[in-house]
């Protein structure tokens, strides 16, 4: 598990074809990693990937054609900046909402415009999540958490603020841009709850 919080930012390296699938080189830039452990689990733009190797700058992970297609890192390319969160302790604080790193959908930036020091950034979504997405609501943006402002049958809205902006990848990311989309856990959870007592009721 994480929490949207993201620890630092770092940069794909390679992406290397193997056996069918892929091999990611993630270079850790700024990410605390000097106690990493062979196996665990780094969140990648919201994308729990396991590391199978690893050393001083950088880690490696496998990504299975099913991770690739229905999330960004397939189409990223070497040198593109990701958003990196180290999976989260028993005792650590839940700064943002519990994230699980497994994207839901790809979504695409569609407007940043200034709003007083902060900025506000829509996002389109594809029909089939916008049903969990609730304004005031959590959501996971290429793995940083983030709370709904607005929502409508197109996308959402979310208010950045500098600090964000400043330490994650939002700070290169632009408007048509694909980014990974987390729904709150919480709505799926509900969603189940209630079909099963409508299934239940309808018996």
């Amino acid at each position: 598990m994480f929490t949207g919080i993201i620890e630092g930012v770092g940069a794909l390296a390679k992406a290397e074809p193997l056996g069918g699938d892929v091999r990611l080189t993630v270079a850790t830039g700024n990410l605390p990693f000097a106690d990493v452990r062979m196996g665990e689990s780094i969140a990648v733009n919201g994308v729990c990937l396991t590391v199978i190797a690893f050393d001083g700058d950088s880690f490696q992970a496998d990504a299975s054609n099913e991770t690739l297609a229905l999330t960004t890192l397939g189409a990223l390319q070497a040198g593109a900046a990701v958003n990196l969160e180290r999976a989260m302790q028993p005792t650590d604080r839940l700064g943002g909402h519990l994230v699980s790193g497994h994207v839901d959908g790809i979504g695409r930036v569609l407007a940043i415009g200034d709003d007083g020091r902060a900025q506000r950034w829509r996002f389109a979504a594809p029909s089939d999540l916008l049903r969990y997405i609730a304004k005031k609501g959590s959501i996971c943006v290429d793995g940083v958490s983030l709370t709904v402002n607005g929502v409508d049958d197109e996308g959402f809205e979310v208010a950045l603020i500098p600090h964000t902006v400043a330490h994650t990848a939002f700070a290169r990311t632009g408007v048509g841009d694909a980014v990974n989309l987390e729904i709150d856990l919480v709505a799926r959870y509900v969603e189940r709850l209630l079909g099963e007592r409508a299934t239940g009721e309808s018996a």
